[in-house]
């Protein structure tokens, strides 16, 4: 979908996690297309350097340190944003951290810890956002969950259930705003496949080996799905053919479709390299990682050769 420029031209956007992956190219490409634009991440050096790279392309970009599992932080970057543009007019739950591996292998503190960066922290953000939308009367809030959001992936147990509550808070919100008759508020879900950004460097990993998964997408078209959703928000919005098509087939054939993407999952891991165990960036944040892609793909195709 094109977006016309005028349709976001100073509108107050809130976006979290924009030190990398989509997080980082979204908070770019909206503001080239003149949207004032408030950005949130824990790398407060890697915001630094974003502010300057927006900058110097014309663009206006204010970044806030921001643990989006504090309540306090998330406070913050309102106020932050509020104090710049008075209001908000689209707020972008956009974190996300991971822990790979059979259920039982992960420590029950990894487990927590995705709990509350995922979910608190996604609740956290659409409460601050809701609270002035309501106020307003008017609004977006988009949460970027996943395709496991509507399939359950095998290997990703903990994460997969964090975004499916990200599509069940979204849908419930849309029901409660039909309810009360606001109809100028909008929420939107994004559900991209598996994409090649640094998430998986960043991710907890007890699988044994370096994280992977087969036909992965680009990060393009989940950043133009984002920007999409700030003008033409949709409760659901899969990300590329195979996330359309595991939405459709779970819808039909759930059980088949749990099962081969568990296989497919499994086989993956398999073909990787080894690794050792590791918490990746879901405590403490890492240095490495810090642009739009994760130059996976690159990888897989020395491992496959």
């Amino acid at each position: 979908m094109s977006v016309n420029r005028e349709e976001l031209r100073g509108k107050t956007i809130v976006i979290t996690g924009v030190s990398s992956g989509f997080g980082r190219g979204a908070a770019i490409e909206l503001a080239k297309l003149g949207a004032n634009v408030v950005g949130a991440a824990r790398r407060t050096e890697v915001l630094k350097s974003l502010e300057e790279e927006v900058m110097n392309e014309g663009g206006k970009l204010k970044t806030v340190t921001c643990d989006v599992s504090n309540v306090n932080d998330i406070k913050k970057l309102r106020d932050t944003a509020l104090e710049k543009s008075g209001s908000i007019d689209i707020w972008i739950n956009n974190v996300g951290v991971g822990a790979l591996g059979y259920f039982w292998d992960i420590p029950i503190e990894d487990h927590a810890r995705l709990i509350d960066v995922n979910l608190k922290g996604l609740v956290y953000g659409a409460h601050v956002a809701m609270e002035h939308f309501v106020e307003r009367d008017r609004g977006i809030l988009i949460n970027v969950g996943s395709i496991d959001s509507e399939v359950p992936l095998a290997l990703q147990n903990t994460y997969a259930a964090t975004k499916s509550a990200v599509l069940s808070l979204g849908r419930s919100l849309t029901e409660e705003l039909n309810l009360s008759g606001k109809k100028n508020i909008k929420i939107a879900t994004i559900m991209p496949w598996a994409v090649d950004t640094p998430w998986w460097k960043h991710a907890a990993n007890y699988t044994g080996h370096k994280p992977r998964m087969a036909a992965m997408d680009e990060p393009q078209p989940v950043i133009d799905k984002i920007i999409e959703a700030c003008v033409n928000p949709k409760i659901k919005m899969p990300v590329g053919p195979i996330a359309g098509a595991s939405n459709f087939f779970h819808q039909i054939f759930p059980e088949w479709t749990e099962r081969a993407s568990a296989k497919i999952a499994e086989y993956e891991v398999e073909k990787a390299a080894p690794m050792p165990s590791t918490t990746g960036s879901i405590y403490e944040p890492m240095k490495e990682g810090t642009r739009v892609e994760g130059n996976i793909k690159e990888r897989m195709k020395k491992e496959d050769s």
